[in-house]
């Protein structure tokens, strides 16, 4: 500890902050973390405000479909028809249409395939192939074919297919607020799950009883957005990054065998031609129940499952105001359903599951499609839709979601038992697809470019919502800890949050799009912004772009303008970038007020002086010299033999008070209170700044959390002081006690340094070949295999 005056105390101290502020004028410049965003944002302009809010002039397209199609269960084939309505609001004539040929990416000549490449996982050097083999096992030809395009009037139009893309030329230019009405009629083949690997939608053949689970989508042809930002958004379908589609009104009927059960997009429109007077009156039960209902028993589908359909039923649904449209079937389903108010209206929550699903999903499936209503309204919109379906789905699948439909897998062992890890992800992947209802369905954000707005988002009120179901829910996707793994790549193996979907390298889409976004909102909310600034930014971020289509820099905007917050630098840190957090303590100097009172200054003298005595030599004195000549010989002591140095004079007393006099009322009660100052020397090593939470533990055991804003980097990004005052002594510092930002090195986060945990190792003898387990391989069999990832498998 360092004793100064008051006054060159104050000075010191003074001149620490004052040399931080004049850093070199060159550092200043170099440094642009800082820095305004400006011009690396689009330009405002009568469509999208410099506040992040929709202008006066936005437009967007809408596009209707009327849909007839038919399943084939024998030979699993769809053939369809669509007359499609598409309106123009853009300010210039189009001359074509784009739409999607999503089926496309099956074909084994399709770019998706083609360009699929083997990879390697940079976590541990595993080698897979994204997406499965989406050419599939046997020699079915996939993707679509179109029989004809069609005028209102029925004459052709010409059309070019480009991959996943068609373009449909007009006869003549469509203007501003003009429609134009055309009919496709095509079929496919439907994948089978079992053989293709992995892909979005399919069928499941279940051996045991013959019968199929179709989770369909994907499986029309629809029309691309056209938007002020990229003009026609026509990007070809690879397979990893998912879609972008103008919102409008559906009317779909879709012919399967009359046994079977199905649920889709919209509101049944037909129950009387389509359900039994058993499942209507249940239905009934079910909206002012309490649990789940049984629309279909499990009884029920096994008996269906043994039967054979007699015939073909049509199911009418019409959906209003969505993006997208996709439906399930099987005689297989069991169907049950409940209502749940959500901010005043009763919506619809459902679920279908053949028995392999159960016993979890007769209890939980349901309960939590109305849980996720519920929790994610209150945080962004209420939730404008008649009903939301969770759909079984097998492993190929994973999760995927539509509006108001979403296909989750997860199943138990064939026994009906099931571990914790099955449970939690069903619980997780429910909650996360039913979500997507909000992100990307109603908060329509373009997915070919930007994964992070719909399945970033989307993982971090997934992750606040398996809290509210259960506290002790490991929700890590959003936890600072658990995405360190992920920022200690190399820059070469990672990409910045910001990249093209498709262009993420291989084995790190999960961190990448779902985990260090989610992470990243939460940081924002719980560390840089706090709760009620960042929920209400958020909120109002739904609240505008609610059935409309926002970029990247439109909710950067928004969650500033809502907030009142400076958050360029988080952008261009977090999201731009791929720099690691990494901070550390690298010393702390302990200073204190010399108070200049004569009784403190000579007490704290003389117990110096006794110290420095207490030597060895002199401590063996007292013993070996018996007695010495003046203690022997009163005579040889003078006035010097009982002088007391450290007594405190009067001229000492006088001169104390001469100086209390000079020194203001805070200066004087500063010098009563005996404060410790530690100036702490903080670095950042890592290069992502972040704020500076830091614990200090005092010699009694308590501890006080000391906050500092990220601004404290504003000037020089890589090493500053801070000095911080205490009445108490610290006996350690502790640099983010609660796990608020992913440091990457957390061994020198604390000063005095830590000794490091100890490696564990097992004793074990040496054993032969037959000898049993090698515990090292034990070891390296039970450690993780890659980054830890949330939401979609894709």
């Amino acid at each position: 500890m360092k004793k100064l005056s008051i006054l060159i105390g104050l000075m010191v101290f003074g001149a620490l902050s004052l040399n931080a502020q004049q850093a070199p004028t060159t550092q200043f410049n170099a440094n642009t973390r800082f820095e305004q965003m400006g011009t690396g944002l689009p330009t405002p302009n009568t469509y999208r405000t410099a506040s992040g809010a929709p202008g006066r002039d936005y437009w967007q397209q809408k596009a209707d479909y009327d849909i007839k199609a038919e399943l084939d269960d024998v030979n699993q084939i769809i053939t369809g028809t669509e007359k499609i309505t598409y309106t123009t609001n853009a300010p210039e004539e189009l001359r074509y249409l784009w739409l999607q040929l999503d089926q496309n990416v099956f074909s084994k000549n399709s770019d998706g395939n083609i360009t699929r490449q083997s990879a390697i996982n940079p976590t541990n050097g595993s080698s897979f192939t994204t997406l499965g083999n989406l050419s599939g096992a046997n020699d079915k030809d996939y993707g679509y074919k179109i029989s004809a395009v069609k005028d209102a009037t029925g004459k052709d139009l010409r059309y070019t297919i480009n991959g996943t893309m068609m373009r449909v030329d007009l006869p003549t230019p469509l203007a501003k607020g003009m429609s134009f009405v055309f009919q496709v009629d095509w079929k496919f083949n439907i994948v089978n799950l079992s053989t293709i690997g992995s892909a979005r939608s399919g069928y499941e053949l279940f051996p045991k009883d013959g019968n199929i689970m179709y989770d369909i989508a994907q499986w029309f042809p629809r029309m691309a957005v056209y938007d002020d930002v990229n003009g026609w958004q026509h990007k070809q379908f690879l397979g990893q990054g998912e879609f972008t589609l103008p919102f409008g009104d559906y009317k779909v009927a879709l012919t399967v065998p009359n046994d079977m059960i199905l649920g889709a997009t919209g509101e049944l429109q037909n129950p009387k031609d389509v359900l039994t007077a058993t499942q209507q009156k249940r239905l009934d039960q079910a909206k002012t129940a309490k649990t789940p209902v049984l629309i279909v028993t499990q009884e029920e589908a096994e008996a269906a499952e043994k039967g054979k359909p007699s015939g073909k039923k049509t199911w009418v649904y019409v959906a209003k105001n969505v993006r997208d449209f996709a439906f399930a079937t099987s005689r297989k389903f069991i169907w049950d359903a409940m209502q749940v108010e959500v901010e005043g209206k009763k919506v619809w929550a459902m679920s279908l599951y053949p028995k392999e699903a159960n016993p979890l999903w007769g209890q939980y499936s349901t309960r939590l499609v109305a849980h996720t209503l519920v929790n994610y309204s209150k945080r962004t919109i209420a939730y404008p839709y008649p009903v939301a379906y969770s759909v079984h789905a097998p492993n190929m699948i994973g999760g995927m979601e539509y509006p108001m439909m979403s296909f989750n897998s997860s199943r138990p062992e064939a026994d009906g038992t099931y571990s914790e890890g099955t449970k939690n992800f069903l619980i997780l992947v429910i909650i996360h697809e039913v979500g997507h209802n909000f992100f990307p369905m109603i908060v329509n954000s373009d997915e070919r470019q930007w994964s992070w707005m719909d399945e970033g988002l989307n993982s971090f009120l997934e992750g606040l919502t398996c809290l509210e179901w259960d506290r002790n829910f490991p929700a890590t996707g959003i936890e600072p800890q658990y995405i360190t793994g992920y920022m200690k790549l190399d820059a070469d193996k990672q990409n910045s949050i910001m990249s093209s979907s498709d262009n993420i390298i291989p084995g790190t889409f999960g961190p990448n799009a779902y985990s260090k976004p989610a992470t990243g909102l939460n940081i924002l909310r719980e560390t840089i912004m706090g709760r009620e600034l960042f929920d209400y930014a958020f909120k109002e971020y739904s609240r505008r772009w609610a059935f409309k289509h926002p970029t990247p820099a439109d909710f950067f905007r928004t969650m500033e303008d809502a907030s009142g917050v400076d958050l360029d630098w988080f952008w261009k840190g977090w999201f731009y970038g791929v720099e690691p957090v990494d901070q550390a303590i690298a010393n702390v100097e302990w200073y204190s007020i010399d108070t200049q009172d004569p009784a403190k200054q000579k007490s704290m003298a003389k117990a110096d002086a006794d110290a420095k005595r207490e030597t060895l030599s002199n401590i063996r004195n007292k013993t070996d010299i018996k007695q010495t000549v003046v203690e022997a010989d009163s005579t040889m002591r003078d006035f010097y033999n009982s002088y007391d140095r450290f007594a405190v004079t009067d001229a000492d007393k006088k001169k104390y008070e001469q100086y209390l006099s000079t020194l203001t009322a805070d200066e004087r009660k500063m010098v009563d209170e005996g404060k410790n100052f530690y100036v702490l020397s903080l670095k950042n090593k890592g290069g992502l700044v972040m704020p500076v939470i830091i614990r200090m533990v005092f010699e009694d055991g308590t501890f006080e959390d000391v906050r500092i804003p990220v601004e404290l980097w504003r000037v020089n990004d890589k090493e500053v002081k801070k000095t911080l005052v205490t009445t108490k002594k610290v006996a350690k510092f502790q640099l983010d006690p609660y796990y608020e930002i992913p440091d990457i090195d957390t061994s020198d986060n604390t000063f005095p340094k830590e000794p490091e945990q100890p490696s564990r190792f097992q004793a074990f003898k040496q054993r032969g070949f037959g000898g049993g387990p090698n515990p090292m391989q034990e070891a390296k069999k039970n450690q993780p295999t890659g980054v830890q990832t949330s939401g979609e498998k894709k």
